[in-house]
């Protein structure tokens, strides 16, 4: 009889084991899962002439790290996918319940790592340490009561020269299959001095 008891409990054991509900995500890694992939803003360009056919890539990278989460960042025209005109690295950590920080970083040479957002280890041969910080221009994002995440630069605080502006200013709105960007410069006298004029660009998610 004790001999079934202990078959019994070990076969509930295997049993409740087997069932195990899975970890849940934790709130940094559900804006993660929305950030990564590939998105366009192709059909806005077809609705809208104002706004360009843009490609937009992010890939996670340096996954052994625990000091929240990195990815990288390659954006370019559509006709000129091999020559991104922006290229980046964002360091993504959870600041508070339901707050974040996407911190932005450049890198030297950067065309060197053109499409690396396509293979498994990109930017493998980078360090954090040998990265260069856009101090300043660091989106700090809320997750809203509608689940989606909103946020924005500070300010005045991310500097920018081109075109002759002062400083630039960010605004993202990250939903479950798309996300809205809009990146505009400013110059002294709080003159638009690049960027769009009518709103974010819309980058659509695309499926793998």
């Amino acid at each position: 009889m004790k001999k079934l008891l202990i078959l019994l409990a070990l076969l509930l054991g295997v049993s409740s084991f087997s069932f195990a509900k899975p970890k849940p995500k934790s709130e940094l890694m559900k804006l993660v899962a929305r950030m990564e992939g590939s998105f366009s803003s192709q059909e806005q360009s077809e609705r809208d002439t104002n706004y360009f056919d843009i490609r937009l890539h992010m890939k996670r990278i340096w996954k052994e790290r625990t000091d929240g989460v990195w990815l990288y960042v390659e954006q370019a025209v559509a006709t000129a996918q091999q020559k991104p005109y922006r290229q980046r690295v964002y360091h993504v950590t959870q600041i508070g319940k339901n707050k974040f920080l996407s911190e932005v970083y450049t890198m030297e040479n950067p065309l060197r790592f053109a499409g690396d957002y396509k293979k498994d280890n990109a930017l493998s041969g980078l360090t954090p340490d040998s990265l260069k910080s856009r101090e300043g221009c660091g989106v700090y994002l809320t997750k809203t009561k509608s689940g989606n995440y909103k946020g924005s630069t500070k300010g005045k605080d991310c500097p920018s020269d081109l075109r002759g502006a002062k400083y630039a200013t960010s605004e993202v709105t990250i939903y479950k299959n798309k996300l809205v960007s809009w990146d505009r410069g400013w110059g002294d006298n709080g003159e638009q001095i690049w960027g769009a004029t009518g709103g974010g660009y819309i980058f659509k998610k695309q499926r793998e």
